[in-house]
């Protein structure tokens, strides 16, 4: 039996659902798993790590069960462990990380079934340096360990959002929040600062929770292109056929699909069936129908209905979309419509242009938090591994700037756009193939489809 080595760069949701997958492959292996990441846990990674209570998964708990064939098992383990089954069945994300963080646990606890042993490194990988051959790669760590590697995957999760157009002379200021998720980020905001939100996406709506958690009454002012707050989850039951085989295969422009997805919601109207139930019968085809699109029809979809898509299709638990419309209707959240071209320091304020249809206004919050969204230009990140991976050759940003260019399994392509044997990835950098690649369901299946495939060439070398 071949004796093998998988480095996992990333123990966030992607990495660590990857090597839970990989032990629970139904074939003898013999190697070793090493998952490398600095954070002080494996399992949660940052989206799942959250500690406030507040900040709930916009997916319900029976649809995020990290095995796709025991459907039951997340909700198995919060009978289990005396959690309550969550309000509307939609968990704090700090829950889902609980219930992550059991499970890598256990992993780390001994050789699985099928023989893999599992070694978590709390560190960073500062390089890869793939042998003469190029059959193997050795991924150098922070501290100088070197592990001689056949596979290595990166899932290396959502990177900071970049920094907001015109901010730069804003960054050592209290008031600027360029990344909410930083370490200690927010903490300095008090019950009557004024705030301004850039977006008005799901990150912005935590934001809002978390403010009103901790007894904010003053103005929160959203900034957005567009004016749109994501949709609210309704309790339904219905369901609606899947209408991809017989009207969307194949169709190769975003305005054919758009028709037909307007036809089926007309048609389920007809019956008394809400729109969202159509939209979900879709999800199991949205990266078919992505991919089926020449590469200009997908720019058209980003350019002019992806924001409309994203609030659509990444709705909000109920209890937070009511939280919303309170903040709204009682005159605490105001919206503007226009982009944020500028920002300038004035004493303890922050003077923000803001510009519509080419005319700009201007705002003094003491308080500005970006809310756009991770940064997914890999032609832009700064981190060091991918640095090197870039100049490297080894690592292919795609043309629309989504991501990372994979054959369907997730392999890396080159420079010479060939198939690597080494490299991997999965979770959000696998947006170019998939455009829907940060919810759970998606995740766990890359997950599961990329354990099988090592697993098949595992014991085919």
């Amino acid at each position: 039996m071949h004796q093998r080595t998988i480095t996992i760069l990333g123990g966030g949701f992607s990495g660590s659902m990857l090597a839970i997958q990989l032990a629970h492959l139904n074939q003898p292996l013999a190697g070793t798993i090493h998952v490398v990441e600095p954070r002080p846990v494996l399992g949660p990674g940052l989206a799942y790590l959250d500690r406030r209570a507040e900040h709930l998964l916009n997916v319900r708990a029976s649809n995020i069960s990290a095995f796709p064939d025991q459907p039951t098992h997340f909700l198995d383990w919060l009978h289990a462990t005396g959690i309550p089954i969550c309000e509307s069945n939609f968990c704090p994300r700090q829950t889902y990380g609980r219930y992550l963080k059991n499970l890598t646990t256990t992993l780390l606890a001994g050789p699985a079934g099928n023989g893999l042993q599992f070694q978590w490194h709390q560190q960073a990988a500062v390089g890869v340096e793939v042998a003469t051959d190029k059959q193997t790669a050795t991924v150098r760590l922070a501290d100088g360990t070197e592990i001689k590697s056949d596979v290595v995957v990166l899932a290396l999760g959502n990177f900071p959002p970049p920094l907001v157009a015109g901010s730069g002379s804003c960054l050592a200021h209290p008031g600027f929040h360029n990344n909410p998720w930083a370490e200690g980020a927010l903490r300095n905001i008090h019950p009557d600062d004024e705030v301004l939100l850039i977006g008005s996406g799901l990150t912005a709506v935590d934001v809002l929770l978390g403010l009103r958690a901790d007894g904010h009454w003053a103005t929160i002012t959203a900034v957005s292109r567009n004016q749109r707050w994501p949709v609210g989850h309704q309790l339904h039951t219905m369901l609606y056929p899947s209408f991809y085989e017989t009207k969307l295969r194949g169709l190769q422009t975003v305005g054919e699909v758009v028709a037909v997805v307007r036809q089926q919601v007309r048609l389920a109207a007809e019956q008394g069936i809400p729109w969202r139930p159509v939209f979900d019968s879709l999800r199991p085809h949205l990266g078919a129908i992505w991919a089926a699109w020449p590469l200009a029809e997908q720019a058209r979809f980003i350019r002019h209905l992806s924001s409309l898509w994203s609030v659509l299709r990444h709705r909000s638990p109920p209890q937070n979309d009511a939280a919303l419309h309170t903040m709204m209707t009682t005159g605490q959240l105001q919206m503007r419509s226009g982009r944020v071209r500028g920002m300038e320091p004035v004493g303890d304020r922050l003077r923000v242009q803001i510009e519509r249809q080419k005319q700009s206004t201007y705002l003094t919050p003491r308080h500005v938090i970006n809310c756009t969204g991770p940064l997914l230009d890999y032609t832009r990140i700064p981190d060091p591994l991918v640095v090197s991976l870039r100049a490297s050759g080894h690592l292919q940003p795609d043309p629309l700037r989504l991501g990372i260019l994979t054959d369907e399994h997730g392999a890396m392509l080159n420079a010479a756009a060939e198939v690597s044997s080494l490299f991997f990835t999965l979770g959000p950098s696998r947006r170019p193939a998939y455009f829907e690649s940060t919810a759970v369901p998606e995740l766990r299946q890359q997950a599961v489809a990329l354990a099988r495939e090592l697993g098949r060439r595992w014991n085919a070398g």
